[in-house]
């Protein structure tokens, strides 16, 4: 699978680029590497005290600068195809002047939220004016997949329901964290993923704590155990799903709170659709988790958005009165937390869709109990 989409698709989202750079009163979008810079060329260059960055005028052509010794990285990219004037820089020379070249003095530029202060500076000392996050412009272009993103996020759910159907191969009471996270991480790469972006198994009271990983602690038959993994298929988008997992009956507590959230879960998922606010999903799975009881188990927002990156806008949390909109992809995650005992968390990837959602995941949403041996 190629590492990235065919080149007209970059050529829409860069002319998109520079009709929100225009509407938002701004003369130039200045593009770090990242996700937004491999967003805009399918690029996945790299670089830190080198100034690489796409620049994108509100009128006129888009021009990427980059270091000589970094010229290599662009070769792969949508950059040849798109005839995308390239200015190259050597160790003494001034890439800032070349960003800059052809805009205001006192020009209105926005920068990238990945570009370090080391580069923010010096741009900002050219232009003579402070820049601005590029927020307002990018998240509205990243916001709302295309239909070749949202097969690249329906690739990867399904790559890593795969991984999940494979778990009594891997999590066994008498076996450590670190060993089952040992044989995901081999099966992610397995079942499609180019690296396994993240891996948290936690059994008993570790997974009490939403962003443990794993560790030496040996699984044992009474543990709850809660199984968090993602990470990016080509062209570079992100499964993130978890389940909850055990060997023996539950305890009646444990069997209660949970039923409350895969309630509360499958509620938040039902209650998706275009006009909706994102800050209405977190309210639905926590008024069903706060009527439970377990209101205060629930520590964290119901959900991220996700694509190039496995956290990005929109955020489903309290307080974010982003509408949803059709193409919109995130996760519905809540999780209920007991320190020093257990925890769980239920999470699917959910596409808005013209008058609901598509859950991309399709595994049991029910604490899934595995054989011993």
């Amino acid at each position: 699978m190629a590492d990235r989409f065919p080149s007209d698709v970059y050529e829409r989202r860069l002319r998109r680029a520079a009709e929100l750079t225009r509407d938002a009163g701004l003369d130039a979008l200045i593009v770090g590497t990242g996700p937004d810079f491999r967003y805009l060329t399918g690029s996945r260059a790299d670089t830190f005290e080198r100034l690489t960055a796409l620049v994108v005028p509100a009128r006129g052509p888009a021009k990427v600068i980059t270091a000589r010794i970094e010229l290599a990285a662009l070769r792969e990219s949508a950059v040849p195809d798109l005839g995308l004037d390239v200015t190259d820089w050597v160790d003494g020379e001034d890439p800032y002047a070349r960003a800059t070249d052809g805009l205001p003095r006192d020009a209105r530029i926005a920068v990238s939220d990945s570009l370090p202060a080391l580069h923010l500076i010096p741009l900002a000392a050219r232009t003579g004016t402070a820049p601005v996050l590029a927020t307002a412009v990018l998240r509205e272009l990243r916001m709302i997949k295309d239909d070749a993103e949202l097969d690249a996020l329906r690739r990867a759910g399904a790559a890593i329901d795969r991984v999940h159907a494979r778990m009594a191969e891997f999590l066994r009471p008498g076996r450590t964290e670190a060993q089952v996270a040992a044989d995901i991480d081999a099966a992610m790469l397995a079942e499609g993923h180019t690296v396994a972006e993240f891996i948290i198994v936690g059994s008993g009271p570790n997974g009490a704590d939403p962003h443990h990983e794993h560790s030496d602690r040996v699984i044992s038959v009474d543990d709850v155990v809660v199984i968090d993994i993602g990470g990016p298929v080509a062209p570079g988008y992100n499964s993130d799903s978890t389940r909850t997992y055990c060997f023996a009956s539950p305890r009646p507590d444990v069997a209660a709170a949970y039923a409350a959230l895969e309630e509360a879960q499958a509620a938040a998922v039902a209650a998706v659709r275009p006009g909706v606010r994102a800050a209405q999903i977190d309210a639905v799975a926590r008024d069903i988790l706060t009527a439970a009881g377990y209101g205060d188990r629930f520590i964290h927002r119901t959900g991220h958005g996700i694509g190039l990156s496995v956290h990005e806008e929109p955020y489903i949390v309290d307080g974010n009165d982003d509408v949803l909109r059709e193409g919109m992809a995130f996760s519905v995650e809540p999780g209920v937390y007991f320190d020093g005992d257990w925890g769980a968390r239920i999470e699917d990837i959910v596409i808005v869709t013209a008058d609901g959602c598509e859950p991309v995941n399709t595994r049991p949403h029910s604490l899934v109990r595995l054989p011993v041996g």
